[in-house]
């Protein structure tokens, strides 16, 4: 430990430290929340220690252990296939829009700019992946729609901007073809914004529900967020007076839906709470060397 800390450098620890508590502070209520019965919540509140430690929302989230096995395989196979592709397309594109001698590089760079600001909308989506396309109850229904962003190919081409030219004229006196440059030359430099990107990516299509919504009625490609948000729409149905009236549930049974929630979180964000430290030294210099030209 270094002991010559000045007293302003002192002051910056203790802030960055406390705001590290702040942001962690939320985290530790959902989990501590998440293994504490409906009552005790009603009762006492939200608590990173509960009164009493229960596995109840647990066991009632997990009743199927094998079709939540099976949505986990889903959402990560869409997760790996699309953050892989969309990796490869958004940065090919940004490649071809920041290249000065490319003869489309305005066109391009106008389409890029038109679709972020305006879209098609869900019906006309739909209508292009159902009807035109066929993908109805496909795998290509979850992964197509979020492999190429207009933000993201701004972001990259932002980075790529910045490698130096006489680096690929260099490379073409020696022989070598533009594919030959984009693959060993580009993308290894372009770690720290490619680590980015596929932070984002996979962000998206981790925490995507709504693609299974629309594109999908096979339980067998039902991915993780859907399957909860499913489970907690039905756990809230069997606290209504619907279902004590139809005899699901018998009168003052409580079924544990602020703990569920709880538990949801804790079981969707857990995964990808481990794969950021992977990408975290990465992070910062991809987001500010890409900003550096827009």
């Amino acid at each position: 430990m270094n002991r010559n800390l000045s007293p302003g450098k002192t002051l910056i620890h203790l802030f960055l430290a406390a705001l590290c508590v702040a942001c962690l502070y939320p985290f530790l209520v959902i989990l501590g929340t998440s293994f504490q019965s409906q009552s005790d919540i009603l009762k006492h509140g939200y608590s990173i220690v509960p009164k009493a430690f229960t596995l109840t929302t647990y066991r009632m989230i997990m009743h199927d252990p094998g079709v939540l096995i099976h949505t986990y395989g889903v959402t990560i196979a869409t997760t790996v296939i699309g953050t892989a592709i969309g990796l490869w397309v958004t940065t090919s594109y940004a490649f071809a829009i920041s290249r000065k001698d490319y003869a489309y590089r305005s066109p391009l760079a106008f389409f890029v700019f038109f679709s972020m600001l305006f879209h098609g909308g869900m019906v006309a989506t739909y209508i292009m992946m159902v009807k035109w396309l066929g993908l109805k109850n496909s795998m290509l229904a979850l992964i197509l729609p979020y492999l190429i962003s207009g933000w993201f190919v701004l972001l990259m081409k932002g980075f790529l901007q910045t490698l130096p030219e006489a680096l690929f004229e260099s490379a073409k006196i020696d022989g070598a073809g533009e594919l030959y440059i984009f693959i060993r030359i580009v993308i290894p430099l372009s770690k720290p914004s490619l680590a980015t990107l596929a932070l984002f990516l996979s962000l998206q299509y981790w925490n995507d529900w709504w693609l299974t919504l629309l594109y999908s009625d096979r339980e067998s490609l039902m991915t993780l967020q859907y399957l909860l948000i499913r489970v907690l729409k039905n756990m809230e149905f069997l606290n209504s007076s619907e279902a004590i009236q139809y005899g699901l549930v018998k009168e003052g049974m409580e079924v544990p839906t602020l703990g569920a929630r709880m538990a949801m979180c804790v079981m969707a964000a857990g995964p990808m709470l481990v794969v950021f430290p992977l990408f975290q030294k990465y992070f910062v210099r991809g987001l500010t060397v890409g900003s550096v030209k827009g």
